[in-house]
């Protein structure tokens, strides 16, 4: 299996997989909100901002070694003073943008640490992030490959749009609106990678597809549109299926104090009502 279509279905896995996560998260996260208008962020909820964080700088991370450490990688040698050239731009082009998760991942977890750092800090390292990876696919040598031109092209549409709306919920924080924009760019961009893999180098080898054939260029722009339509019905069932979750254990607990976080129903003691029973058992003692 070409190393090309590895790299390019991994990728579009970790976007996708942060994209279902989301994709349920934030329904669940802005039914709880609406329920409870005046309620602050849980501790479960920062501990989930911290666990995303630390998933984040975990995937980063490893994609930096696979990237430097393959037997093709550079080894972190990025000039060849023997042949007085650049080492293997491509493993240090995608070096370049999983550092800057890997950043955004670490802001995520130092600013739910006791540091306190500024509000929307983590959501502004996760557009600048974005913005590194889009800026990255617009200046890639593409040489004569106009078929892979136009694929990264429509990559980076997903990317700018995600990294715009990260931007927004700096200053729009919690918008749920903004969360599902972004949720779905995440999807769009995950299934897309995987998709540019099966295009360029397909999994049971031979050569990619035409890279001169309009027609190509044609079936694909439609096919990102099918993309972003597949991820649209993704969001809705995930959000439908988190409403059904949320409903579902206002039911079971009835009149006990639930709270509903990430997708897990947490039964909470109810202490007014325990109060109120006992100055009722004290008089039956009495």
């Amino acid at each position: 299996m070409p190393t090309s279509f590895l790299g390019s279905a991994l990728r579009g896995t970790f976007f996708f997989i942060f994209g279902l996560w989301w994709s349920v998260r934030y329904p669940l996260k802005y039914l709880r909100r609406k329920a409870d208008a005046e309620s602050q962020p849980s501790y479960g909820v920062r501990r989930v901002e911290v666990f995303e964080g630390a998933v984040k700088a975990f995937f980063a991370l490893a994609g930096i070694l696979v990237e430097q450490f393959v037997p093709a990688g550079p080894h972190l040698q990025l000039y060849s003073p023997k042949t007085h050239s650049w080492m293997d731009l491509t493993h240090w082009h995608y070096t370049t943008m999983y550092l800057f998760f890997l950043l955004s991942g670490i802001v995520d977890v130092v600013s739910h640490s006791p540091l306190k750092l500024p509000l929307g800090l983590d959501r502004l390292s996760l557009s600048v992030a974005l913005f590194i990876e889009g800026l990255l696919f617009c200046f890639r040598d593409y040489s004569d490959a106009g078929l892979d031109h136009h694929l990264h092209s429509l990559l980076a549409m997903a990317i700018f749009a995600g990294a715009l709306c990260a931007l927004l919920e700096v200053f729009h924080r919690d918008h749920i609106i903004l969360e599902t924009f972004r949720t779905s760019s995440f999807l769009l961009q995950g299934s897309w990678l995987w998709q540019i893999g099966f295009v360029l180098s397909p999994p049971w080898g031979g050569p990619g597809w035409d890279q001169t054939d309009r027609s190509n260029f044609t079936f694909l722009t439609m096919c990102f549109c099918w993309h972003y339509a597949g991820a649209l019905a993704v969001l809705a069932a995930n959000s439908a299926a988190s409403r059904c979750c949320n409903e579902s254990c206002q039911l079971k607990f009835g009149d006990i104090d639930v709270e509903l976080d990430c997708g897990m129903c947490i039964r909470k003691g109810n202490k007014s009502s325990s109060g109120a029973l006992l100055p009722e058992s004290a008089s039956d003692d009495k």
